[in-house]
Order: C-alpha cells, then sequence, then structure tokens
C-alpha cells in the first residue's frame, strides 16, 4: 500500500525536485489553495506540478526492472493524483479569482495539465509496461483498476502509429483551449436591462428594495441567477419576462459559436481516429449505458412515462393563464416560471412566496450542516483557513474526533465568476490521513431574511451540491487516486446528489433550519401543501430535460449543422411542449456540451437511480440511522473502487429498475374523479 500523506502547508518554494526511484509520497506536493495569488504564483505552481508530472512519466518508461504494481501502476497512480490535484487547484482558480488575468492563468494552466496528461495516455512505453503487469487475483481492487487503466489507453489511442498519434495529441490539446475559451466567455458575458421599479411590481419587495435605482430612474438587471430567476417567477410584467428571457438565452452568443463549432468537429476527428462511428460512441464507451441505443431507450422510456403528466401539467397552466387572460390559446417560453406558482396558488393553495420567508441563505446552510451531522454521525467545523475572497466559507468534518475532510463554500454572486453550480475536487484523500478537498461554487443571495432569502427550489440545490460534497468527502481516501469518486462511471454522479434532495421536502428536517424572520418555525401545514405541489410540473420538466438530452447527443451523433442555433431550437422541440423562443442562443451557454459532451442524459439516468435508492429509505424512514449508515458505506465510501451497478444492488438488494421513477412521475397526474 503507498503510504500518502497531506500535507496542506507545502509551497513549491520547499520541494526539491528529483526523480522518485519508486512511487512515494506525492500528496505533500500539491497546495495549499493561495488566498490571493497573482499570475507570476499561478505560473510558478504550475511549472512545478508539470515538471513533477514529467518526472514520474520518465521514471516509468526508464524503469529497466520488470513491470510491478509498486514501481508502474503506482508510478502512474501518483500522476493521476498529481494531475487531478493540480487541475482541481486550477481549475478552482479560473472559477473564483478577482481578475481577468488571474482567472486566465488559471484556464491557461488547466490547458497545459490536460494536454500533458493527453500525452501520457498514449504513451506506447508506459502502456506496455502496465500491459506487462499481472495483478493479484485476491486484490480486485487492483486488478479492476489495472483493467480500467489499460482501456482509458486504448480509447485514447495509444494503438495508433505515428501521424495519427501525433494528430490526437494535436486534437486534445486544441480541445482542452477550447474549453477554457467557452467557459471563460459563459462566465464573463454578463448582460444587463434596465426597468422601472413599476415593472417589477410582484417581485418580491426584500429583491426590489436591495437594487439600487440609478440617476435616470430605472434599476439594471443582470443575467445572473440571483436577479432572473425572481424576475421570471413573480414579475407581473409580460413584457419584462420576454425582454429578460431574450437577453438571457443570447448570453455567450455569437462568442462560443466557432469554438463550439470547432469542439463538435474536432472530438468526431477524435473519435474516428479512436475506432468509433462518432464522438458520442467514445463518449459513453466507460459509462453504465454505455451506447447512444442505450441512452435512447432511455429516452423513449422516460417519453413514454413523462408525457402524459407533462401534457396534464399543461392543462392546468393553460387554465389558469385563460383566467388571467381568456384571450390565450397558448402558453409562452417566458410564462412558464410566472405561471407556475399561480398553478400552485390555484389548485394546491401554495404560495412560494410564503415559503420564501423562511429560506434565508444563513440559516439554510447551517441547517445543512447540522442534517449532514444527523445522517452521517461527523461533526461539521468552522476551518480558520485562508480564502480567495471575504464571500468564501471553510469548513472541516470530524468523525470520532478525527478530521475526514475539509470544503470552501463560495456561494455568492461576483463578477467574472462562474455562473453556475459545481463542485471542484481540489485533493484526493488517502487512507494514511491525508484527507479529500474541495470547494462548492454556487450563486445564491447573501445573508439573513434582509439580503439573503432563497427560494425553495434553491434550496433543494444547495442540498443536491452538497451532495457532491459529501461524495468527495465520504468516497475517497483509497488505495489509489484513480479509485476516488472520480472514477466511478460518470453517469452515475449525479444520482447521490439528486437522492439527498429529498431531505428539503421533510418536516422534520426543514423545522430545525426553516424559520422566518420573527423566528417562527415553517408551518407543517405549509411544508404538506409543499409536498402536494412538489409533483406539479415534474412531468413539464421531464421532457425539457429529454429536449437538452437530445441537443446533447445529437450534436455528438450527426454532423455539424450550419446554424447551431436553429438546430438546438428544433432538437429541443422533439420534446418541448412549449416550444423554444425564437430568438433562443442559448447553446452557446449551455457549458455541459463541452463538460459532459453527448452524456446529458446522465441526469435522467442519475434520477432513475436516485429514485429507486430513496425508496428503501421511504421504506425504512428517511431518518433511519442504520439506512444511512448503508447508503454511506455501500454508496458514497466505496467511490470507483466498484462498478455503480453494483453499489446500487448491494444497497438495494436487487438491480435498480425504472419502477419507483415512474410512480413518482405519476404522482403528478390529477386525481380522477
Amino acid at each position: 500500500m503507498k503510504k500518502l500523506s497531506l500535507a496542506l502547508a507545502a509551497t513549491t518554494a520547499t520541494i526539491a525536485i528529483t526523480a522518485p526511484a519508486q512511487a512515494a509520497d506525492v500528496y505533500h506536493l500539491l497546495g495549499p489553495v493561495m488566498s490571493n495569488p497573482s499570475v507570476e504564483d499561478i505560473e510558478e505552481r504550475c511549472a512545478f506540478y508539470l515538471e513533477q508530472i514529467d518526472l514520474r512519466r520518465d521514471a516509468i518508461i526508464g524503469d529497466a526492472a520488470d513491470p510491478t504494481i509498486e514501481n508502474t501502476l503506482n508510478r502512474f497512480d501518483d500522476i493521476v493524483a498529481l494531475n487531478q490535484g493540480a487541475s482541481g487547484e486550477m481549475s478552482l482558480y479560473q472559477q473564483v479569482l478577482g481578475t481577468d488575468e488571474t482567472r486566465s492563468a488559471g484556464g491557461a494552466c488547466t490547458v497545459q495539465l490536460a494536454s500533458q496528461f493527453s500525452e501520457i495516455n498514449l504513451s506506447r512505453p508506459i502502456y506496455e509496461r502496465l500491459s506487462s503487469i499481472e495483478a493479484p487475483e485476491a486484490d480486485t481492487v487492483t486488478a479492476s483498476y489495472l483493467a480500467d487503466t489499460l482501456l482509458a489507453f486504448q480509447r485514447a489511442g495509444v494503438s495508433l502509429e505515428g501521424e495519427d498519434q501525433v494528430r490526437v495529441q494535436e486534437i486534445n490539446a486544441e480541445l482542452a483551449e477550447l474549453s477554457t475559451v467557452i467557459a471563460r466567455n459563459i462566465a464573463e458575458d454578463v448582460r444587463t436591462i434596465e426597468v422601472s421599479p413599476e415593472e417589477l411590481a410582484g417581485v418580491p419587495q426584500d429583491f426590489i428594495d436591495s437594487r439600487e435605482v440609478g440617476e435616470n430612474g430605472m434599476i439594471t438587471l443582470t443575467t445572473a441567477y440571483t436577479d432572473y430567476q425572481p424576475v421570471m417567477i413573480y414579475a407581473e410584467s409580460d413584457d419584462l419576462r420576454r425582454r429578460f428571457s431574450e437577453v438571457y438565452g443570447l448570453r455567450a452568443y455569437p462568442m462560443n459559436e466557432e469554438p463550439l463549432r470547432r469542439l463538435f468537429t474536432l472530438r468526431q476527428e477524435l473519435a474516428e481516429l479512436t475506432g468509433f462511428a462518432n464522438y458520442a460512441e467514445l463518449n459513453l464507451a466507460n459509462r453504465m449505458l454505455n451506447s447512444p441505443d442505450l441512452v435512447e431507450r432511455l429516452m423513449a422510456d422516460t417519453e413514454a412515462a413523462a408525457r402524459p403528466v407533462a401534457e396534464a401539467d399543461y392543462a392546468q397552466a393553460l387554465a389558469v393563464l385563460q383566467e388571467i387572460d381568456p384571450t390565450a390559446t397558448e402558453i409562452l417560453p417566458w410564462q412558464t416560471g410566472w405561471l407556475s406558482p399561480k398553478v400552485q396558488q390555484a389548485n394546491y393553495d401554495y404560495d412560494p412566496q410564503v415559503a420564501r420567508q423562511y429560506f434565508a441563505y444563513d440559516n439554510v446552510r447551517d441547517g445543512i450542516m447540522a442534517l449532514t451531522e444527523r445522517l452521517f454521525g461527523v461533526e461539521v467545523r468552522r476551518w480558520d483557513n485562508p480564502v480567495w475572497h471575504e464571500d468564501v466559507e471553510p469548513y472541516e468534518i470530524y468523525e470520532n474526533g478525527e478530521l475526514i475532510g475539509q470544503f470552501y463554500l463560495d456561494s455568492h454572486p461576483r463578477p467574472g465568476k462562474y455562473t453556475h453550480a459545481n463542485v471542484v475536487p481540489l485533493y484526493p484523500g488517502d487512507p494514511d490521513g491525508g484527507v479529500p478537498v474541495a470547494a462548492l461554487v454556487q450563486n445564491l443571495p447573501a445573508g439573513d431574511h434582509s439580503t439573503g432569502l432563497m427560494e425553495h427550489g434553491q434550496v433543494e440545490t444547495f442540498l443536491h451540491e452538497f451532495g457532491h460534497i459529501l461524495h468527495v468527502m465520504f468516497g475517497n481516501a483509497h488505495e489509489y487516486t484513480g479509485t476516488g469518486v472520480f472514477g466511478i462511471e460518470w453517469d452515475f454522479i449525479e444520482a447521490p446528489s439528486q437522492m439527498l434532495e429529498n431531505w428539503v421536502y421533510d418536516y422534520d428536517t426543514l423545522a430545525t433550519f426553516a424559520v422566518n424572520a420573527e423566528g417562527e418555525t415553517i408551518p407543517r401545514d405549509l411544508v404538506e401543501r409543499m409536498n402536494r405541489v412538489r409533483y406539479y410540473n415534474q412531468g413539464m420538466s421531464e421532457m425539457s430535460q429529454l429536449g437538452l438530452t437530445n441537443v446533447s447527443l445529437n450534436f455528438y451523433t450527426q454532423p455539424v449543422p450550419d446554424d447551431l442555433g436553429a438546430a438546438t431550437r428544433e432538437w429541443r422541440n422533439e420534446y418541448a411542449l412549449i416550444p423554444v423562443s425564437e430568438t433562443s442562443q442559448m447553446q452557446d451557454a449551455f457549458s455541459h456540451l463541452d463538460g459532459y459532451g453527448a452524456a446529458y442524459y446522465t441526469y435522467g439516468w442519475s434520477r432513475v437511480i436516485s429514485t429507486d435508492l430513496f425508496s428503501r429509505f421511504i421504506a425504512e424512514g428517511i431518518t433511519n440511522p442504520e439506512t444511512a449508515s448503508d447508503y454511506r458505506e455501500m454508496i458514497l465510501a466505496p467511490g470507483g473502487t466498484r462498478p455503480a451497478a453494483d453499489l446500487v444492488h448491494d444497497f438495494l438488494g436487487r438491480d435498480v429498475t425504472l419502477d419507483a421513477f415512474r410512480d413518482e412521475l405519476e404522482r403528478g397526474l390529477p386525481d380522477e374523479e
């Protein structure tokens, strides 16, 4: 077993660059996250990481001894650890630092790290040494990791010769650069509109009060979630919502048109070079659903279950719209978010603005930490550690007095910051004391009841993303970095987070933190109504997700269309009950077209799995400590040491089915008279 340690206080200035004689400690080479780095600081650390990885690559290739687990697989896993930790750190800089220059420096380093790792995965000498190892049959984790590693080399094109292999490396280097460009354009293209205070009628007063009125008497709104969502849900002005949605749908357009077109073209070329008909086949080859045919089957099954429910959702919404406007014959795209609370109030006696007053950010954050402690028997403490912005909140997780993980919350929007929500893994853990470290980057209102009120849906999203943090905290610290959380099949990765969302509908959980400005606990009957309305619009949501899945799959199975926007609208509309606005160019801000590639279906497949996982909690009690313990030990803790299907089977006692997913969807159908 490798003995690794994580010393976060290490700095590049104190680490000697020497060729390792054998696989040895590498975690002390990583970090810490720099709180206020200059471009030079980032470039220096990047160069150090690249050189350390090169040393280990050269040590594998130059070793004359027969290949063994220790001198070859362990060394390769050290490369994985360095690459994963360095890539996470540099990705964080790209997402959160305060200047264009430092964010760009982080992005430039991620390109270099990706290019270097691509080159290593094309190394025939490393592949030949790895393939010569005889893994002990009794050590199933090592045997599986070795097999998966060899498959990754094969999919990367290690068997290619001469110009073809050179071309693959060129493609991977350019793809890494394109990813950085696409992400930067999305993050930095924050658009604005000006509105009069009167146009914001219907929007919560605390939202209006927190926005500055300019000298011209107008309020400037941005396309950040914290502005966009409340306006689209609550503003009574149909014209405002139309204008705002059109601006929102143009983010990163046309800046990302050519980068996306180039991305699709290069990925298709890469697929053909490595023996696949298209990039979707290459992209899905190591997933639970490992072919486009299986994804299409999931899509058909999901549509069969979701379309009748979606049609019932639409009928409810249209009926309410026609009560407001008797001349209406259809629902327009910018009316969907606004109609939802109208239907909730009319048909379910539920007002999201009433619920909203109980969800102040500070309380929600503390409630999520307390839920973590109750479910999993751990303690969450504030971490006295430097941060890169005053809004960032660092935490540590302890179990039986022992530190087991550290994480940052970077929860509030600011200029240039990543505009969506994601978890950035920073440092892998190891079984000998080094703990995993990660950051949750999101964009939520900040503060107490005066400034930080959240929609219930935002609370759900917060808990979802925090589920990824818990997966990193509990699912790393394995013998091999490559068998941690991010070694698992990627179409399973959303399931644990989606499963955790269910706790924001549990009264006993909400009652621990959901209080209004007067300190009054959320009423039980309000939570009961929240649960009744929970399944309304779920059919429409699934159909919308199928449209995005269709976009994701078609861009990677068909020739690149002449008009990306028109193709995107057409593919979405195959599933949309409300046609997409003709002005929409959402593909340019659809970051998953890069990150998930052809595999956006991951969210839908993970919902199937997560609903099935939660069925055991329903049967045994969602606060049952034994069930929660089994979930942690059987689903989260193994990370990628075993196939995801086996983890699910262990927890459920059977294979996953769509039954629970179908049953949940059908709860959205109106009761029969």
